[in-house]
């Protein structure tokens, strides 16, 4: 069943009053949680930054580059270790990286140098691709009906995940300082192995590609599949804009007119997890096949976002309003793209999330990068028209969709 060990569906699904099986509920959860802890492993950092940079005696922009080397390190495990969920048994695979995961984090809270807390810093990009591994395989485990759904309810863990990191890392960081938000992440990872090993189903494994030939297909699917290629590019450009927003976001709050503690700054986070509102809703909406409309409605909502969030510089109403409804779109298009190219092979679900997730990171190293470049030299406003560009060519390659 959904590419399962016979023995491994006990309690997996459940039956409906209307005689309809579905997807537990409770494995749906675990998975959602899942998610969010692991993805949470590359943001702890983010509204750290000023305080991390305090710490080791750095500037701005070198602080800036710890979120482009997490995200580089992400790129690293998409390519190379989420493709390995189509040819090894996934609950081995994911409790094996989770550990190597724990101690990546445990490096970072330890680090003596700023060069150590980055080599740390790409380690933990690496090994936080379990979420990608996780995302996929519940598109297996449910079923065709409620696919569209599942997937939307675990990638909701995942933005909360996304979001809520920065709230709680700032919260720890206040009060037990920064190192400690890596520490406790140590901690949490080494729970989440043990849940997961005893949780999951074990998968079967029904290809005999070698790993090169699974590389190589990866690249194929990008070559053949123009749907993906099109999915792939919004998924760079929206993520691009995110990380140019909370990338800056905490140099802005951190200094006048604001002024704000790692507590305070991670608390904005709160503001954006209401953006994973929009994950169930997108799950829906790709069920019901009206993807490419909601996506264009998403895309414009970005914009008006940014050109809202520019009076921001010195207001908090407008930067609160635009994070809102920025969040809420990027997250829906987020959701509207993976539900898409879910559809086009099911038995390479992991090589699909490889090529489309690693164009993610990679508009997200790209955006961080550029955000903190632009932001030192330009100012929060710079910042805010940086976002306008690159939500204003995923526009553009929607309207040429249409045609």
């Amino acid at each position: 069943m959904n590419n399962l060990t016979s023995d491994s569906t006990d309690n997996l699904y459940i039956e409906k009053a209307e005689g309809i099986k579905s997807l537990n509920p409770r494995i749906v959860l675990i998975l959602a949680i899942s998610c969010g802890i692991t993805v949470a492993n590359i943001y702890w950092a983010q509204p750290l930054l000023d305080s991390i940079a305090h710490t080791f005696g750095s500037n701005i922009t070198t602080a800036g580059l710890i979120i482009t080397l997490t995200q580089i390190g992400y790129v690293i495990g998409l390519v190379f270790l989420v493709p390995l969920g189509d040819i090894l048994e996934r609950r081995k695979l994911i409790v094996i990286v989770l550990l190597v995961a724990s101690v990546s984090l445990i490096s970072a809270a330890f680090s003596p140098t700023i060069l150590i807390f980055m080599a740390a810093s790409l380690a933990i990009g690496v090994t936080s691709v379990v979420a990608q591994i996780l995302v996929p395989f519940s598109a297996t485990l449910a079923l065709e009906h409620e696919r569209g759904k599942v997937v939307g309810q675990v990638m909701s863990g995942l933005l909360l995940g996304i979001l809520l990191a920065r709230t709680l890392s700032g919260i720890i960081s206040a009060s037990l300082g920064w190192r400690y938000v890596f520490g406790i992440a140590s901690v949490l990872v080494i729970f989440l192995s043990f849940l997961l090993s005893r949780t999951l189903p074990k998968s079967k494994i029904e290809t005999s590609l070698t790993y090169p030939q699974l590389l190589k297909t990866v690249w194929d699917l990008v070559k053949t599949e123009r749907l993906l290629r099109i999915r792939s590019l919004y998924g760079m450009l929206v993520f691009a804009s995110f990380s140019v927003l909370w990338t800056s976001l905490t140099f802005l709050l951190a200094h006048p007119p604001y002024n704000f503690s790692d507590a305070v700054i991670g608390l904005f986070g709160l503001i954006g997890a209401s953006g994973a509102a929009s994950a169930n809703i997108a799950g829906r909406i790709a069920d019901k096949g009206y993807t490419k409309s909601a996506t264009g409605i998403f895309l414009f909502s970005i914009l008006a976002s940014f050109l809202i969030m520019v009076f921001g510089k010195t207001s908090l109403v407008p930067l609160i309003i635009g994070i809102i409804i920025f969040d809420f779109a990027a997250q829906g298009t987020h959701i509207l793209n993976q539900g898409e190219i879910y559809k086009l092979k099911p038995e390479a679900r992991s090589r699909l999330t490889t090529a489309y997730i690693t164009s993610f990171f990679i508009g997200g190293s790209i955006g961080s990068a550029t955000s903190a470049i632009i932001f030192s030299k330009y100012g929060w406003v710079g910042v805010c028209m940086l976002g306008e560009i690159y939500s204003l060519i995923a526009i553009s390659i929607w309207i040429r969709e249409l045609f």
